[in-house]
């Protein structure tokens, strides 16, 4: 018996996100399915990362155990002929028996991009939130200033979370410009129920002047979801990478 580890990108336009549900396709089942007809064993993978609905992934993570006498470093290639085009094993090599994605010390890194002009494009509408109300991208930056750090997020956590604790830490969160494309980058420890998209709603308050970058203190400081902002739209979200303890898997 092995483990195999597999780097995933997907987008999740047509997907009840990641994991298994009863009543949609799933990521997470259709990669079982794949893999189960590819090694003629029945498997079930364990994902690093469980997206939502609409979210999409460069760079999730998931690993399964096998007997499979197929090379590790082949199962890409062999898997990728039996998956939809909108999902693409991007690697897959063994990794140690022991080894867990969301149980091993991380970085998880998120983007969400939000396209800002006069009229969408209709080549975005999949991966980008939009809107027409200018933005002050120094606003957003300073809001976000206050978010890195070591803090309770229960503010910025949907209320149907079950996280024993609502700690998390950010390593970094920016907001840069790309002509008419905004994208927020977020790197932390993990991250909690919803997470990324309520910040990201915040920093779209910020950035319509509907609040102002020091109203993130008190946010946080209520513990309460109902003094950050809206989620934002999960389409314009993307899973990016995830950073484990001893190097980039």
């Amino acid at each position: 018996m092995k483990r195999i580890k597999l780097t995933v990108a997907y987008d999740g336009t047509n997907y009840h996100g990641w994991q298994v549900q009863p009543n949609g396709i799933t990521i997470e089942s259709v990669l079982n399915q794949a893999l189960t007809e590819l090694t003629k064993e029945p498997i079930t993978v364990i994902g690093a990362s469980r997206t939502d609905s609409g979210v999409h992934a460069v760079g999730n993570v998931a690993v399964f155990d096998t007997h499979t006498k197929i090379p590790p470093e082949k199962i890409s290639y062999a898997l990728n002929q039996r998956l939809p085009e909108d999902i693409v094993v991007q690697h897959s090599c063994e990794v140690p028996p022991d080894f867990h994605p969301r149980h091993c010390a991380s970085k998880k890194t998120y983007e969400y991009k939000i396209l800002n002009r006069t009229f969408p494009l209709p080549l975005h509408r999949l991966d980008c939130y939009f809107t027409y109300r200018r933005l002050d991208l120094e606003k957003m930056r300073q809001a976000a200033g206050y978010l890195v750090g070591e803090h309770d997020f229960r503010s910025f956590c949907s209320v149907n979370s079950q996280a024993e604790t609502t700690v998390r830490t950010i390593y970094s969160l920016t907001v840069s410009r790309d002509a008419d494309l905004i994208t927020i980058r977020v790197t932390g420890s993990g991250f909690l129920y919803n997470m990324v998209r309520i910040i990201a709603g915040t920093l779209l308050q910020a950035g319509m002047g509907e609040r102002r970058p020091k109203d993130m203190q008190e946010i946080l400081n209520a513990r309460n979801r109902a003094a950050a902002g809206p989620t934002a739209p999960a389409h314009g979200l993307t899973m990016i990478g995830i950073e484990f303890d001893f190097g980039l898997l």
